[in-house]
């Protein structure tokens, strides 16, 4: 397993991204990836966030997803989640993300999303 410090991320060390998922930009929404999966090639464990007013389209989440909102509030299929807020979404749940005043949300996701 090696060193347990090889596993810890230092986010206040880390710069957020901008969101850029086949080409596109969705713009007001950054990344920081928190675990990447070499086997997947990709991240697995992420935070977003959204500024003011970002939004992300409907999109289906085939192995499901975990959400929780550190700060700030977004909306997801007319309910408001806030800071503190926890979602499980199950496999093939589909939604869209919007965020009127901005947030930050810890965000598990097995498998990658497909956009609809």
């Amino acid at each position: 397993m090696g060193n347990i410090k090889n596993f810890i991320v230092k986010t206040q060390e880390k710069e957020w991204l901008p969101l850029n998922e086949n080409g596109i930009h969705y713009k007001g929404v950054f990344v920081m990836s928190l675990r990447f999966s070499e086997k997947q090639n990709r991240s697995n464990t992420i935070l977003l966030k959204f500024g003011p007013g970002a939004s992300y389209p409907y999109h289906n989440h085939p192995a499901g997803e975990e959400i929780f909102v550190l700060s700030g509030s977004c909306e997801i299929e007319n309910s408001v989640l806030t800071e503190g807020d926890y979602l499980y979404t199950p496999p093939n749940c589909r939604h869209s993300v919007k965020s009127e005043n901005g947030c930050i949300m810890l965000i598990s996701i097995p498998e990658e999303v497909e956009i609809i």
